[in-house]
């Protein structure tokens, strides 16, 4: 059985947490380090955009400031998300690697299984979505807000057709990261005072889409009459769920100095920097 690194980073810094996810992509792909995954957290709350998103048309920078909200960049796709009561993880490995797919949509199948188990030790029934027909295709279609959650693609997953978990996933260097959030509890009204939309009227329509098509796991478990969950029981089922999933055993571990090196020069480089964060 294969050997991956786990390291548990705790809450950091939002410029932090992304720069760490790309110092451990690079280091890997030195053959420096393991396959790794890293479950954090996000202090202060923080609303990450995806690396394509236009974020002084689409984001409240007046709204951010005031609720003390951190912002980020990600070099990761995707849309908006709004990181607070959440397990954040992300999985760094070779696209050499066994098992591994060349194509990013059957990439994320694989590495979604582990997360797929970890929901059902939950007492979730989660599933992958597969967009084959088009009557899936209309079940799952969005009218495009800026946030994440509203609709899912590929491979992603969802309970009772509401999308439960946020992935997104990158290939540099021969090496592919993925990372997401799964949610705990889910403020959707926080979220989209955080976004800007054409009108007021606009903003609601949207955010009452997304609550059609995003759940959390808490809103599930008190649905069914389960307690809610705490952090603690998150990451450890989703521990099992990931080791299960890929086959592989957990070893716990921590960043390497050539890691936090760098990862320190890309807070200061990139993410920390505004011409990073606001160049769309």
């Amino acid at each position: 059985m294969n050997e991956w690194r786990w390291i548990r980073s705790g809450l950091s810094a939002p410029d932090y947490n992304m720069a760490v996810d790309e110092a451990i992509l690079t280091a890997h792909s030195e053959g420096r380090v393991p396959p790794t995954v890293r479950f954090y957290g996000w202090n202060p709350p923080t609303l990450s955009v995806g690396y394509f998103q236009k974020a002084q048309t689409e984001v409240d920078f007046e709204a951010l400031e005031r609720e003390g909200i951190g912002f980020v960049r990600r070099a990761t796709g995707g849309r908006a998300v709004l990181h607070d009561r959440e397990l954040t993880y992300s999985m760094i490995v070779s696209e050499q690697y066994e098992g591994i797919p060349r194509s990013v949509t059957e990439a994320y199948r694989v590495l979604s299984e582990g997360l797929l188990l970890g929901f059902r030790r939950l007492g979730l029934a989660a599933d992958m979505v597969q967009l084959e027909s088009e009557e899936d295709k209309s079940q799952y279609a969005s009218i495009g807000s800026a946030a994440c959650f509203d609709s899912p693609s590929w491979y992603e997953l969802v309970v009772e057709g509401r999308k439960i978990a946020g992935s997104a996933q990158t290939r540099q260097k021969g090496v592919v990261l993925q990372h997401g959030s799964i949610l705990l509890d889910l403020d959707a009204d926080q979220l989209f005072g955080l976004l800007k939309f054409a009108s007021e009227r606009v903003g609601e329509r949207m955010k009452a889409q997304f609550l059609r098509k995003a759940v959390a796991i808490n809103d599930l478990r008190q649905a069914a009459g389960l307690p809610d969950v705490t952090l603690a029981q998150v990451e450890e089922a989703f521990a099992h769920g990931i080791a299960e999933g890929l086959g592989i055993r957990l070893v716990p571990g921590e960043l390497t100095p050539r890691e936090a090196e760098l990862a320190e020069r890309l807070v200061t480089e990139k993410y920390g920097n505004p011409e990073w964060n606001l160049r769309r």
